[in-house]
């Protein structure tokens, strides 16, 4: 069994009910974090909400550590599927509903490689409108204008796998502010990004297989919009220590995205246009341990650097630690059982 994993503040969605009848054709169960806004209401079956309560009873070291009303609560949702036995768990939000394109995906899959380094514009491969990825560097939005050339078609092992979203995907405030539109990406083939190639990648349509687990941490004393991506550059660094790429995929997703305020998400973004070239070269400096079994360690390794070069606060320390403790505890079989579920049924 596969999961899907949320976090909300709000009673079902329409995105989270479509989500959870394509999961269950799938063969996928649906996990939803709640936090102290989210209303106590029935969850359809399929799924599993979680409160405040019973994450704390969980028995996760992290639970005890994680702020409340934050987003990175969802790491709670990541054990809990690991706890379950889940052999991919799909990252999403509670705007996002499934094309009728999604399909459970497996740890090999077929993408054409990416023939070019540094910066990459992801979106370039499946759009021809001047749209990029928020955590993008702002200088970089024109440079990486143009796709990328690609080689031949391959299968490879991919842990970590990025879907598109159509609607109103997953860009920065800037983009938002200024060019604010209606996106549709167009099908095509699948991109691996070898070592040396970095694109930011979100929380809103990603697969992650076992040997990325560790990799799924959401850092709680980070800006807000730059959890995830400050997430996907560390995840992308150990993914090449590891022998292995990030790969993309065309939108899978519809995004029927929540209210926002521009200019708060702005606010949280600054830290990343200001920020996020000097943590690839950090990242990239790195001399990381070889192979799949060093994954936890360089994870560790890449916050370390990052606290260091002050980019991270070292508040998020003890919470990366218990984080991996938790990691090895459910890989090791000491807490295999998921915590029962709570909230109304």
């Amino acid at each position: 069994m596969s999961s899907v994993v949320i976090t909300t503040i709000q009673a079902p969605t329409n995105s989270v009910i479509a989500m959870l009848d394509k999961a269950q054709s799938a063969g996928l169960d649906l996990i939803a974090i709640g936090d102290r806004k989210t209303p106590e209401v029935a969850w359809p079956a399929g799924s599993s909400y979680f409160n405040i309560q019973q994450q704390q009873a969980s028995g996760f070291e992290l639970a005890g550590l994680l702020p409340m009303n934050h987003y990175a609560r969802k790491n709670l949702g990541y054990l809990i599927a690991m706890a379950a036995g889940a052999e991919a768990i799909f990252d999403t939000d509670d705007d996002n509903a499934p094309l009728p394109s999604w399909g459970a995906r497996s740890l090999l899959t077929r993408a054409r490689r990416c023939e070019q380094t540094g910066w990459i514009n992801a979106y370039r491969w499946f759009s021809d409108a001047h749209v990029w990825p928020r955590g993008l560097p702002l200088d970089h939005a024109h440079h990486a204008a143009a796709a990328a050339p690609l080689g031949a078609m391959a299968e490879i092992a991919a842990p970590i796998q990025q879907g598109l979203a159509d609607g109103s995907p997953d860009v920065d405030a800037v983009w938002r502010l200024l060019m604010d539109q209606d996106i549709r990406f167009r099908d095509g083939d699948s991109v691996f990004l070898p070592e040396g190639a970095w694109c930011p990648f979100n929380s809103q349509s990603t697969w992650w297989f076992p040997a990325a687990y560790p990799l799924m941490y959401l850092p709680s004393f980070v800006s807000f919009r730059m959890t995830d991506i400050w997430r996907s550059f560390v995840a992308q660094r150990c993914l090449w220590a590891m022998g292995h790429g990030l790969v993309f995929h065309g939108p899978e997703m519809f995004q029927d995205r929540n209210p926002h305020n521009l200019m708060r998400d702005f606010e949280q973004e600054v830290p990343g246009y200001l920020h996020n070239e000097k943590i690839r070269q950090t990242l990239e400096a790195l001399q990381l341990k070889a192979g799949p079994e060093a994954v936890a360690e360089n994870c560790r390794a890449c916050y370390e650097a990052l606290i260091a070069a002050e980019l991270v606060p070292s508040t998020e320390r003890s919470l990366l630690v218990a984080w991996l403790d938790d990691c090895r505890s459910v890989a090791t079989g000491l807490n295999v059982a998921p915590p029962a579920a709570g909230g109304l049924q």
